[in-house]
């Protein structure tokens, strides 16, 4: 067995860079934080080859003085927090002072720097780790770094980085995440030369409507929810807009990014009685909270926060949000009073005699006030003997086949493309036919993806726009992809083709399938997404592949529905927990009419 010995500090160095800066975006994201630290008003950013041949973030912020050159690029040496009490209440960005060393130990950096002030500009170059001497340089106030060949001394580990495109998307996002951070902030955005974005310091609207889109702006209801300690101030898009996807989710604590649990499931609930299940919030917030409340240092991306009282924080951000979303009703299109009755007659039990609770079991110790009736032709034998393959009952015997082996009976019709009416022994089956489906799809896709999904290849791809963390997310998660049955290929930076469905999918809309996938993939990851986010992946899939509302059935069809919700474990309730079908029994139906009173 070797000997324990310590590593050399290069090593160290290059080990512990991947702690920070695992991918191009990663050094961006560290860098810009630096030149918004230092009081920046103008920055300006340029990318060679997705950044992994060049990053060059040039700033007109406080710079810094010569003597401090080589302590900006060594361990553990900042200007932000000078002792443990510091880390209570951080009011910067960065303050572990390790991003440039990292960066510096895996690249050919430059760091050139002009204190505010001062009549000149200083230089010192790193090439992988080894610190040059500080020279004079020429640049007005503030500070560039450049960083050339990412990982150029690291080959395992640029190995492991993507296409060019790909890499691109990801620090496209570092730099939309910035720069939505502080509006207030000029920013721009080359690639290959090519300028991406060009951001004035205008504030949050413009800034929101310059990142976010028009469709983000044109339907975004303002949130402005001052508190005590706290003020939470923003946009969230109306229900009614909301999009499939999770791309347009920003949420800021004291100008940082996070993706925090509490603040996520908060907004989630705020959304919960009126998003409709397959749909995702989209929201651009800014939370200001007093630092000694909050813990920045909890993970090493800086993008988790601990809240002292994270209950009452959710409970803030959660009314915040429901008093926006509110306040947009008066927006929304008036529901008639045909409408108000038919939402109250859907939810009242049967009309009760006079003095009668409703309380209990309401239906205990009543018999049925009538009969079962025959039809009074013969066209619902003959059409449902033709259906069923048999033959004409005689006239003692019922019209339709016996239900004793089908509790949900057979169908009768479809109400307005949504729901089917089936008549069973004990009378009226009403049956929501997309919730149905989705049970039925969701089942087998489990099945499936326990054995092997099998794949259906499309004759024709269909190719679409994506955004460019959609298609890092698909470059990426190649093989995860596979394994759901999704055949994926990247055409160009921000287009994507799809090539391959899972077969149970085929009739799916593929396109949008094929988003709602990806962004679960990118939200949670390739490996979660198998393992314990597999239950909502496959729940998502199996919305987008249900039989959609206003799909006219046949009666078939609805019979052959009927049949696969017998044979579908908890076929009752559909993957979000509502009810596929409700019974309304003689004794119901005759209460509705008040017969026999």
């Amino acid at each position: 067995m070797p000997a324990i010995r310590p590593l050399p500090d290069q090593l160290i160095n290059q080990i512990a860079a991947g702690e920070v800066v695992d991918r191009p975006a990663a050094a961006l994201k560290e860098i810009l934080e630096n030149s918004l630290d230092a009081g920046a008003r103008q920055i300006d950013v340029d990318l060679a080859g997705g950044g992994i041949k060049l990053i060059r973030v040039a700033d007109d912020g406080d710079g810094i003085a010569r003597e401090d050159l080589p302590l900006a690029l060594a361990r553990h040496a900042t200007s932000k927090i000078a002792s443990a009490s510091d880390l209570e209440a951080i009011t910067t960005l960065g303050f572990r002072g390790e991003a440039l060393a990292s960066i510096a130990a895996v690249s050919r950096l430059t760091l050139t720097s002009r204190l505010r002030g001062k009549e000149h500009a200083w230089r010192v170059e790193v090439d992988g780790g080894e610190i040059g001497a500080t020279q004079p340089a020429a640049l007005s106030d503030g500070t560039t770094v450049t960083v050339h060949e990412l990982y150029f001394n690291t080959p395992a580990r640029r190995k492991f980085l993507r296409t060019d495109a790909t890499e691109y998307g990801h620090c496209e996002e570092a730099f939309r995440r910035a720069a939505l951070s502080h509006p207030d902030t000029g920013f721009t955005l080359q690639h290959n030369g090519s300028v991406k974005h060009r951001l004035l310091p205008q504030g949050r609207r413009v800034r929101v409507d310059a990142l976010l889109g028009e469709a983000f702006a044109a339907h975004a209801a303002p949130v402005d929810e001052p508190g005590p300690g706290l003020d939470l101030a923003g946009w969230v898009v109306r229900p009614a807009y909301a999009t499939a996807t999770r791309e347009a989710q920003y949420l800021f604590v004291n100008g940082r990014f996070v993706r925090d649990r509490i603040l996520s499931h908060a907004l989630r609930e705020a959304f919960r009685d009126v998003l409709h299940h397959d749909r995702q919030p989209a929201y651009a917030l800014w939370l200001s909270i007093d630092p000694r409340i909050v813990d920045v240092n909890v993970h090493p991306t800086k993008s988790e926060v601990r809240f002292r009282d994270s209950g009452a924080m959710h409970q803030f951000v959660r009314r915040a949000v429901e008093k926006a979303l509110a306040a947009t009703a008066a927006e929304q299109p008036a529901v008639s009073a045909a409408e108000r009755l038919g939402v109250a007659a859907a939810r009242i039990p049967p009309i009760a005699r006079a003095g009668e609770s409703l309380g209990g079991d309401w239906r205990a110790g009543m018999a049925p006030a009538q009969a079962m009736m025959r039809l009074g032709t013969a066209e619902p034998a003959s059409f449902y003997a033709r259906l069923f393959g048999q033959r004409t009952p005689p006239a003692d015997r019922p019209d339709l086949p016996d239900g004793s082996e089908h509790p949900l009976g057979f169908a009768l019709a479809q109400l307005h493309g949504i729901y089917v009416l089936a008549q069973n022994r004990d009378g009226l089956v009403l049956i929501d036919m997309h919730a149905a489906h989705e049970r039925i799809l969701y089942e087998r896709l489990k099945t499936a993806l326990d054995r092997a999904m099998p794949m259906q290849p499309l004759l024709v791809p269909a190719t679409f726009s994506a955004d460019p963390l959609d298609v890092a997310t698909a470059d990426e998660n190649t093989a995860v992809l596979s394994a759901l049955g999704f055949s994926l290929s990247v055409l160009g930076p921000s287009t994507l083709a799809v090539r391959g469905v899972p077969a149970l999918l085929a009739d799916a809309d593929t396109v949008a399938l094929a988003r709602a996938v990806l962004a679960d993939v990118r939200e949670y990851g390739g490996s979660r997404v198998l393992t314990e986010q597999r239950d909502d992946l496959l729940s998502t899939m199996a919305c987008h592949g249900a039989v959609r509302a206003h799909r006219s059935l046949s009666v078939p069809e609805m019979n052959s529905l009927l049949r696969e919700m017998e044979a579908t474990e908890r076929a009752g309730q559909c993957n979000h927990g509502r009810p596929t079908w409700y019974q309304l029994t003689l004794v119901d139906l005759d209460r509705l009419f008040m017969r026999g009173r």
